[in-house]
């Protein structure tokens, strides 16, 4: 089994220069990116978030993935590891509160030519190109729209009270329990839900303990996409022009019908892409990446992330 870890690399701006984070490893010698093996049922992005607050005292969001580095270890296991970009805001700045240790020494925001010079290892090379990339594209600063379809629910012909009430199963309220983690690990602002039991029951966990704001719309149920799929469309359109980080919470058949509408905001590849999307189980999402409108620049997906990848 390869060993499994994640981080990012955490960018800002300054002076209109992109800068980097590079760590310093005290017990390695070495400058590399953040990051760091997952715990114990943990997903690859909730590992990313916890190490990069371990490792740099901040908290910042997932952005873009850029890259899954693979590569042999001097006793020659496998390692995995899974890069996003992060963007550092000034607020999370003032409250960093690092403190060196055995294992982080210091850190150091560079340059890209510096971080180039500065990086101990070849492979820290290839997330740096692609997050190098989206700058010069201008697809850098995204914010995230969380495609998610409900936890496990009890199945349909063992509830005979109506579609609405339907519950989710024991085993799906764990499932709704992990979610609030990782969906945290990429900064939903807002989530956007059918209002059927099994819908609300998967995302009440994540706003009880983020304190995120809900909405229920009956346009993204089941009953409401099959018979007003342009409403669907316009719901979704309307969180996309709101311009927060955002939770879209559905049921598998209404899902094509979000994402159909997501399509809107897609290049020809990208369109391609969504439509090739295989179907979500109980509990998993998609993560959206978009730029914000600027100007006449309408909104644009620039990745597209599987909570499994």
């Amino acid at each position: 089994m390869p060993v499994v870890a994640a981080g990012a690399i955490l960018w800002r701006k300054e002076k209109g220069e992109l800068r980097v984070l590079m760590i310093h490893r005290t017990r390695y010698n070495d400058w590399s990116w953040p990051k760091g093996k997952l715990d114990k049922g943990e997903q690859v992005a909730e590992a990313a978030v916890r190490e990069l607050k371990e490792e740099t005292g901040l908290k910042v969001s997932l952005g873009a993935k850029l890259y899954v580095s693979e590569y042999k270890l001097a006793n020659g296991n496998k390692k995995v590891v899974h890069y996003w970009s992060a963007k550092v805001t000034d607020a999370a700045l003032r409250k960093q509160n690092f403190k060196p240790d055995d294992e982080v020494g210091s850190f150091e925001w560079l340059s890209v030519a510096d971080a180039k010079k500065r990086m101990t290892y070849k492979h820290d090379n290839e997330p740096l190109k692609e997050l190098i990339r989206l700058d010069e594209s201008g697809e850098l600063e995204t914010r995230p729209i969380i495609v998610l379809r409900h936890a496990k629910a009890t199945p349909r012909d063992n509830w005979k009270k109506g579609e609405a009430t339907r519950p989710l199963l024991p085993e799906g309220a764990v499932q709704a329990v992990a979610l609030t983690n990782v969906l945290a690990a990429y900064g939903p602002k807002l989530v956007v839900t059918s209002g059927w039991k099994r819908c609300l029951d998967t995302v009440l966990p994540f706003i009880a303990k983020h304190k995120v704001k809900l909405v229920e719309r009956s346009q993204l149920s089941e009953f409401g996409a099959n018979n007003g799929p342009q409403r669907t469309h316009k719901v979704v359109h309307n969180i996309v022009l709101g311009g927060k980080a955002a939770v879209i919470c559905s049921h598998r058949p209404a899902l094509p019908t979000v994402l159909e509408a997501l399509a809107e905001y897609a290049t020809k590849p990208v369109r391609k892409q969504l439509g090739a999307l295989e179907p979500l189980k109980p509990g998993e999402f998609y993560v959206i990446h978009l730029t914000d409108s600027k100007g006449k620049r309408k909104a644009k997906i620039v990745a597209i992330e599987y909570s499994e990848d």
